[in-house]
């Protein structure tokens, strides 16, 4: 059996491997080290979520975003470790250096990745894609700080106290692993909601840069150079400066973005526990704009021709009972009301606060109508997936699917062939399905893929297009898809909302398992 503290084999180590002189026992010492790695690994794994869900935010499609981080984050760690074997000579000074490299890099990266999106993402050409390398360039460069990380503690926590490799692997590797699951609880459930994105990343750079040099210039203080000393000293206070500093000034900066992004009528920005919602305009004269997560959601230009063309081809036939899926803002159930015979309307939408600003912001709820005071509209806080596998079947003489364009992976499961196969069975005999297909004529494959899809569930399909009129700064009309669908025969659309062409056939349906969009 190996004594996990047995001496290191035969062999002259070479002269900076001696034994580290430190200040506390080694008990004492080892522990100190094994809590750096704990405290590194979960500011590590805080960064890797904070790039994931910027990311998936500015940029959307939140699988690809994950992958590109996650792959190129891995990779570079490869590299870093290779490149750490030539700087364990130097193992105090260099981790001290990693550590204040790693939480200016990482504690900026948020800021530093919305300022780009929000400068420069209108700029069109290569700048148009600066978020994107942007993100590959702080995988790469926090990938490669972190994988640094283990082979410089390694080669510290052996200059304290000799013994087995696989035991020394073992230990580091357990409380970088504990870390690591800390850090990942933190992200969601702490720094998330009570910091936000910016914040709880500089704060996490604050709390890495401090672990690292109170383990160098507390613990191996010896081992430096009265200049290495000074310089890491230094450093540190600077990186910790700059991270107050823009932790101080993190407000304003997010107002200066948000004017970058949305212009300088913004009215109302809020974080739900779901997605950024940003009001600009007003109802006195200037148009009333609703971006969810950086896009423009609702336009006072032209939102009512999207809701009639999405709303009236529906309303075709019995329409006593109207049920909503999505459509928190309330302009979907106006047009609906607008119709005589309507008795009931159901809205399952899953953010309930963007149902409490339809309801009461004065610019929005005049917008819609106040149909949130009509008492024949009832509202579900729900996903709507889950809630239509509870509904109780052959309900609905309508059912509305206004949801964000397909593509995302978190709106995916809700343009499945098992989503709509729940539509179809909550409706009753002669029932209607109108859904909202994304951009007919900029992303035609995933339109006709949403209308194979309701094929493939058993439904009949009409799909039809519509525009608006050309907004502000635009030089085009919004570009709307939409497919009218019912268990028999195809329903009849207006001949002034043309199908789109060409018709792409030969698409497979998206499904759970494997999304087409």
């Amino acid at each position: 059996m190996i004594d996990p503290h047995a001496p290191a084999p035969p062999g002259t180590p070479p002269p900076w491997r001696a034994p580290a002189r430190i200040p506390v026992r080694q008990a004492t010492g080892r522990f100190l080290v094994l809590a750096g790695v704990f405290v590194c690994a979960a500011c590590g794994l805080v960064y890797e979520l904070e790039l994931v869900a910027l990311a998936s935010y500015l940029i959307g499609d939140s699988v690809t975003q994950a992958s590109v981080v996650l792959s190129v984050m891995v990779f570079a760690m490869g590299i870093g470790s290779l490149v750490a074997k030539r700087l364990r000579r130097h193992a105090a000074a260099a981790f001290g250096a990693v550590e204040a490299t790693l939480a200016l890099v990482g504690g900026g990266s948020a800021m530093a990745l919305y300022a780009v999106f929000a400068w420069t993402g209108d700029w069109g050409g290569l700048c148009a894609d600066g978020p994107r390398w942007l993100l590959v360039a702080f995988s790469l460069a926090i990938g490669l700080l972190i994988g640094a990380e283990i082979p410089l503690l390694m080669e510290l926590i052996q200059r304290i106290r000799r013994q087995d490799a696989g035991g020394a692997v073992a230990d580091l590797f357990a409380a970088d692993y504990v870390g690591a699951l800390v850090g990942g609880l933190a992200f969601p459930f702490l720094l998330l909601p009570f910091l936000g994105q910016l914040t709880g990343a500089l704060l996490t750079g604050a709390v890495n840069v401090v672990a690292g040099g109170v383990l160098v210039l507390g613990l191996f203080r010896r081992d430096l150079t009265c200049r290495a000393r000074r310089l890491l000293l230094v450093a540190n206070l600077v990186v910790l400066g700059l991270l107050a500093g823009a932790a101080a000034h993190v407000d304003d900066f997010e107002r200066a973005a948000r004017q970058a992004v949305y212009g300088g009528e913004v009215r109302v920005a809020v974080h739900t526990g779901v997605q950024e919602v940003v009001l600009t305009g007003d109802a006195d004269g200037r148009p009333l704009h609703l971006f969810l997560n950086g896009r423009l959601r609702i336009s006072g230009h032209d939102e009512r021709r999207y809701h009639q063309a999405l709303v009236r081809p529906a309303m075709k036939g019995p329409h006593a009972r109207v049920l909503i899926l999505g459509g928190g803002d309330g302009m979907a159930a106006r047009e609906v009301l607008r119709h005589p015979g309507v008795r009931r309307v159901d809205v399952v939408e899953l953010d309930a606060e963007l149902l409490w600003l339809a309801d009461r912001d004065p610019a929005l709820s005049t917008l819609n109508g106040r149909v949130y005071d009509d008492p024949r509209v009832r509202v579900t806080t729900a996903d709507a997936f889950r809630w239509l596998r509870e509904a109780p079947t052959a309900t609905y003489d309508v059912v509305i699917s206004d949801l964000p364009d397909p593509g995302g992976t978190a709106s995916s499961k809700l343009y499945s062939q098992e989503f709509y196969g729940l539509a179809s069975r909550a409706l009753d005999d002669g029932g209607r399905l109108a859904v909202h297909a994304g951009q007919a004529a900029a992303r035609p494959r995933a339109f006709w893929t949403v209308d194979t899809t309701i094929r493939a569930a058993g439904l009949r399909t009409s799909p039809y297009s519509a525009s608006g009129v050309p907004d502000a700064g635009h030089e085009s009309a919004s570009d709307w898809g939409f497919v009218l669908a019912a268990p028999e025969f195809p329903p009849p659309v207006r001949p002034d909302w043309p199908a789109p062409t060409p018709r792409i056939t030969g698409l497979p349906a998206s499904t759970l398992m494997h999304p087409r969009y």
